[in-house]
């Protein structure tokens, strides 16, 4: 098994979208290396921090599992949708979705500002300056780690 964080604006889709609906495809990424994270490790059954950004209290606020593994993302197609790609093909598609399950909020947000005060955390990407990437492995430790938090 493995461990992720992936980010998402609530304002987009939250932990409480999750909650609602269960189960739901995790789409629009278009970096190439979470494309290819996504498309190569991630499994199902992995753990996943969901991570909220670009809001008020920025911080890991969830826990979900990975329900499916990677497979094409429609949205690149739709030219109505945010995520359009018009430079991807059909026949060779650029971008993949996982689906994933939720599982529970946190008791509280565990904030970055709180993350970054972990000299524990040192090695963690999201810590790290200039990682903007919206999904990121998470090692064993700092996932045990950062759940004492709670």
């Amino acid at each position: 098994m493995q461990y992720w964080l992936m980010k998402t604006e609530p304002s987009e889709y939250s932990i409480d979208d999750l909650k609602r609906d269960k189960v739901e495809h995790w789409d629009g990424v278009r970096n190439y290396q979470a494309r290819n994270m996504m498309r190569a490790d991630m499994k199902k059954g992995d753990l996943a921090f969901l991570y909220h950004s670009n809001c008020d209290e920025i911080g890991i606020v969830g826990l979900m599992t990975v329900a499916r593994e990677g497979y094409v993302d429609h949205t690149a197609f739709d030219k109505k949708d945010k995520h359009y790609d018009p430079k991807s093909d059909k026949d060779n598609p650029r971008w993949i979705m996982v689906d994933v399950r939720y599982k529970r909020k946190l008791k509280r947000t565990i904030t970055l500002a709180e993350l970054k005060q972990h000299k524990k955390l040192v090695d963690f990407q999201l810590v790290q300056r200039g990682n903007r990437l919206s999904i990121m492995p998470v090692s064993k430790n700092d996932w045990d780690f950062i759940l004492t938090l709670e």
